[in-house]
Parts: C-alpha cells; sequence; structure tokens
C-alpha cells in the first residue's frame, strides 16, 4: 500500500463555525475525523506544522516548511505529501515550494471553503481528492500541485478568484491541468517546471505596488527610502506606466531589481507600447518583464532569487516565459 505524508499548517479547513456564527480555529483539527474514510487509499502518516489561517503565513514560514518537508523525506519513505492550508495564502505557499523544493514525490496542497461544522463543508472532499492525487503516478514529475473542488492546477498558474465559492481556485491562463473523478485521477497537460532554489534563510524584502492612473511617484521613491531590496510593479495592460513615474522608476532600477507584472489577470507583459511610459522605455531601463506571474508570486520568486544572490542576467531568465 502506498505511504503518504499528510502536513496540516492550519486555515478553514481545521476551524470550526462558533456559536456566534464565526468561523475559529479548533484545538483538535477536526479534518482528521475524515482519515478512517481514506483507510483504503494509502497508510496515512499525520503531522501537525502549525494551526495558523492563512493570512497569518509568511514566506519564512513558507521556507520552514520547505525544510521540514525536505526533513521529512529522508526519515521515512513516502509516495507522496499532502498539505493542508488555508485558503487566502494557498497559491503562494504552494509556488514557494515548487521553486524551492526538488522533492521527488507528488507534493499536493489544498483545503476548504467552509470550515468543518458549516452546511455543505468541501473540507472532506478536498482531502480525499488530494490524497487519491498525491498516490497516484499520474501526478508524478508534474511539480507542486493545487486540488480543491474536483480539479488539479499547477502551482504556477493556479489563483483564488472568489472570496466564498468552493469553486475559487482557478488557473487563468492556461485552465486546470487536469482532474479528479469518481474512479480516475486524470492529468492531461504537463506543468512546465524549473530547477529550485532551496535557500538557507530569508532576510531579503520585496515590495509590491499597483499602478493606477495618474499614480504619484512618491510611493515608488518610498520604496527606497524603507530600504527594500526589490520590487514588483503591478502595471497597465501589456506594460505600461504612466509618464509621472518614470523618472522614480529611472532612479529605482539603478538601485534594486525591479520586476513588472500586469494588474489584468490574463496575459503576460511585453515591450509593445513606444509612447513615454509604454514598455519599450521600461524594458530599456532594465526593468524585468515576467511572465504571466501574479503579483504575488512574482514577490516570492523575486524574493528567491535576491536571496541565492543572483545576477541580473540570472534573474531576467528566471522570469522569463517557460517556467
Amino acid at each position: 500500500m502506498n505511504h503518504l505524508l499528510l502536513i496540516h499548517t492550519g486555515g478553514t479547513i481545521a476551524m470550526s463555525q462558533s456559536g456566534t456564527g464565526h468561523v475559529e480555529p479548533s484545538d483538535v483539527n477536526p479534518i482528521d475525523a475524515t482519515l478512517p474514510k481514506a483507510t483504503d487509499i494509502a497508510k496515512i502518516t499525520t503531522k501537525h506544522f502549525s494551526n495558523i489561517p492563512s493570512p497569518h503565513m509568511t514566506p519564512v514560514k513558507m521556507l520552514e516548511l520547505a525544510q521540514f518537508i525536505q526533513h521529512e523525506l529522508t526519515q521515512d519513505t513516502y509516495d507522496g505529501v499532502v498539505i493542508t492550508h488555508g485558503t487566502d495564502t494557498l497559491e503562494e505557499t504552494a509556488y514557494f515550494l515548487q521553486i524551492t523544493l526538488g522533492a521527488p514525490v507528488p507534493i499536493v496542497l489544498t483545503g476548504a471553503m467552509r470550515s468543518s461544522n458549516e452546511v455543505g463543508s468541501d473540507g472532506e472532499f478536498n482531502l480525499i481528492t488530494a490524497l487519491r492525487v498525491a498516490k497516484s503516478e499520474a501526478a508524478r514529475g508534474k511539480g507542486v500541485l493545487v486540488v480543491f473542488n474536483g480539479e488539479i492546477h499547477s502551482a504556477f498558474n493556479v489563483t483564488k478568484t472568489h472570496t466564498s465559492s468552493v469553486d475559487t481556485f482557478k488557473s487563468v491562463h492556461f485552465g486546470n491541468v487536469g482532474m479528479v473523478t469518481k474512479d480516475h485521477v486524470l492529468i492531461y497537460s504537463q506543468p512546465a517546471t524549473r530547477q529550485p532554489k532551496m535557500i538557507p534563510s530569508i532576510s531579503k524584502r520585496v515590495a509590491v505596488l499597483k499602478v493606477v492612473a495618474g499614480m504619484e511617484p512618491d510611493l515608488l521613491e518610498s520604496v527606497m527610502t524603507l530600504g527594500y531590496d526589490g520590487l514588483v510593479l503591478e502595471v497597465l495592460g501589456q506594460g505600461n506606466v504612466p509618464p509621472t513615474l518614470l523618472p522614480a522608476l529611472e532612479r529605482l532600477v539603478e538601485e534594486i531589481p525591479v520586476v513588472i507584472v500586469s494588474r489584468c489577470f490574463n496575459g503576460i507583459v511585453q515591450d509593445v507600447y513606444g509612447y513615454d511610459g509604454g514598455g519599450k522605455q521600461l524594458k530599456e531601463m532594465g526593468i524585468i518583464f515576467s511572465n504571466g506571474l501574479n503579483s504575488q508570486k512574482a514577490r516570492l520568486r523575486l524574493l528567491v532569487e535576491l536571496e541565492s544572490g543572483s545576477s541580473q542576467s540570472v534573474m531576467e531568465h528566471s522570469f522569463s516565459f517557460q517556467q
């Protein structure tokens, strides 16, 4: 029988609704009551890494989780790993594990939008399907996966799209890579992956700012004043900014790496427009163009590159479209 490692980190899947109607953490993880229903799937070893709401997750904790998984995989023979996680930052943890953890077995994240005692709770279904994916041969070599509502997504592409729907996780660029039916785990596309970079610690800081019409340049200047090591900028359309930002951007690029992503949820940034503030000018400045990552994932990618001491050319390559 397959042997799976189940790691709990907290989140709604580990919470219950109180008498006042508020969803709160439980001292005993209620999702563990599901495990007797999974005995025909695999032998399951459960580890409680943390019990925190996902807004409490940080890059430092993500690194600790990656190191924890790395250690556990040396202590026993596992055929896959499932991580339960809160949904607000689940995509960030999944992507961080993708770019740092070179695990030889499937790594699958899942969670719940409704707590254990709410009507229509989805935690049990999501956990069972995640366990099935983690033990499947189809999931091997596919990178870190997110399994939710019967769909399988790559960590690179998946994002939370709805504040409360159980169908919240979607892969906006390329669609989900697979699905889980009653009888089968089907993965019908191969997520592109790169060699991960495990880092020893996190000491750098990367800011994220969203560009809006008439944005004031002093917001960009504050990034340097506050001592950030990098900046991810959500720009307009295919890669454009108001021209008033150009002087501040020129000064920033001389000091720290600046990565741009589009504030559109579909598509990539390109150096198409040649007017003041257009992508052509930004490219000529030395700004790094991303490959369709959203800003929260681009922040993590830049953070890992900074911690690795990567050069500008290596950083540019790491954000190229083949991911």
